[in-house]
């Protein structure tokens, strides 16, 4: 079952980008990102009656404190770079959120990585070389100019840095509560922390956003009610995993939402040379396994 729910979350995490890029031709970013939050927590509110309500401690605020202004800044770069990069050249890039876990986790928690960990990470490296390997043409370090010249590409990496700090911090909330618990509340504090800052972005169509954050209209927007029932799905899923087998197993799994969204680049937005960044990804994932699990 374990490995059912961490396939289902990969999955509908990869659908909820493929909506979110899809909804970016006409809306913003801070509205898309608010979107992917606000939409979800109804559904996620369904879980209320089987949660385990803990005693919140001094630990859990502080550790929130933390996390939601670096969780803003990453939900606003990551769909950022699904708007402007196709996804096939985005999704991959948070592969290298492990390679920074073992960075940060030295740091914080003063782990080091044994000899398939560096493997991985060489792995990891050599999946995106190949992403742009049709550029190799042009010359050997091609493939990695073209990731420099993809705007997209570098925001992902900058948010896979982020996500390898986030990851730390909230593995400290989850101990300090629980998970179901953090999920639902977690999701529902970035909502509300993205409200101000969504709402400043388009204070110009104001009546707009007025009628379209009423709850009554909340299940008229087909488009962002797909988005926000797939985070759902998404959030309780992983969670769902992760109470049935250790983390590491689990997101070396969920990391198949980059093979998806590589698939779903090709199937909604005719993304090309499809075939190199599966490769390129499928090698990624297996650095992945390598650096988590081994």
């Amino acid at each position: 079952m374990w490995l059912i729910y961490s396939l289902l979350s990969a999955f509908f995490l990869a659908l909820t980008d493929a909506f979110s890029k899809k909804a970016l031709i006409t809306e913003n970013t801070p509205f898309i990102a608010w979107v992917r939050y606000t939409y979800a927590v109804p559904f996620l509110l369904l879980t209320v009656p089987f949660i385990e309500f803990p005693e919140i401690d001094s630990t859990f605020i502080l550790i929130c404190i933390l996390l939601v202004p670096l969780e803003i800044t990453a939900i606003l770069l990551y769909v950022e770079a699904i708007k402007i990069s196709p996804l096939s050249m985005t999704l991959p890039f948070l592969s290298f959120t492990p390679v920074f876990l073992i960075m940060t986790s030295y740091l914080i928690l003063g782990e080091l990585p044994d000899r398939s960990g560096f493997v991985g990470i060489l792995l990891v490296a050599s999946g995106a070389y190949l992403l742009n390997v049709h550029t190799i043409r042009y010359g050997i370090l091609e493939p990695l100019r073209a990731i420099r010249r993809e705007k997209g590409a570098i925001l992902m990496i900058i948010v896979a840095f982020i996500f390898s700090i986030t990851s730390n911090l909230g593995k400290i909330a989850i101990q300090h509560t629980n998970p179901l618990f953090f999920s639902v509340f977690y999701i529902t504090l970035l909502s509300i922390a993205l409200l101000p800052i969504m709402l400043f972005k388009n204070y110009r169509r104001q009546s707009e956003f007025n009628n379209r954050i009423k709850f009554s209209s909340l299940f008229k927007e087909k488009n962002f009610f797909i988005i926000g029932i797939c985070y759902a799905i998404m959030v309780i899923s992983h969670f769902k995993a992760v109470m049935l087998i250790e983390v590491p197993y689990m997101i070396s799994v969920k990391r198949m939402s980059l093979l998806f969204g590589i698939i779903f680049g090709a199937i909604f937005f005719k993304e090309t040379n499809i075939k190199e960044k599966l490769i390129g990804g499928i090698i990624m994932i297996i650095g992945l396994i390598l650096i988590s699990v081994f």
